[in-house]
């Protein structure tokens, strides 16, 4: 089922997925964007932004708007790739980029775009078992979305469609083994 929303005048955007190992097991860094925020107010998403024209490329974008929000050293992270690209209802083309770090950081967030840092088992989501598909309305229309919940955070949209996208291939690497 491709739930994406249509291509229509889209910029390009990347985000980052930081993968650690904290407390004997490894989690994913998302952040719960601030209140205040016109676009996406309280949703849960991963730290990144729009392609600014100085940036050589995508993951520069997401390595500078992760440090950006949560206060993450780019030299911290070793990218290990990217994942497909996928468009959001808000006109962005967003690539999710993959990094390793070796070590929890001293998390700072911008108040001005992030309300918290929060860290989430990849256990959790590298089950595709542990996503639903939901339906709201959308400027009169009806539109299917993933959702992975987890404990008081409610993820979805692109960002758990970008999850659900990684558990689906951590779940193929899997059988194959």
């Amino acid at each position: 089922m491709n739930l994406e929303p249509p291509a229509k005048n889209l910029s390009a955007a990347a985000v980052l997925i930081p993968i650690l190992r904290l407390q004997e097991q490894l989690v994913v860094a998302l952040t719960k964007r601030a209140e205040h925020l016109k676009h996406h107010p309280g949703q849960v998403s991963f730290a990144g932004g729009r392609v600014e024209d100085a940036d050589p490329n995508l993951e520069f974008t997401a390595l500078r708007e992760a440090e950006e929000e949560m206060g993450l050293p780019p030299a911290l992270v070793q990218v290990l790739g990217r994942l497909p690209s996928h468009r959001t209802v808000t006109n962005f083309e967003m690539t999710p980029v993959v990094g390793w770090l070796d070590d929890v950081w001293d998390v700072r967030v911008d108040k001005n775009e992030v309300q918290e840092t929060f860290f989430v088992p990849l256990s959790h989501l590298s089950s595709t078992a542990n996503f639903v598909i939901e339906q709201r309305a959308w400027f009169g229309h009806k539109r299917n979305y993933y959702a992975v919940p987890f404990g008081p955070y409610y993820i979805w949209g692109a960002t758990a469609r970008i999850l659900f996208g990684l558990a689906q291939r951590l779940e193929q690497v899997e059988n194959q083994n």
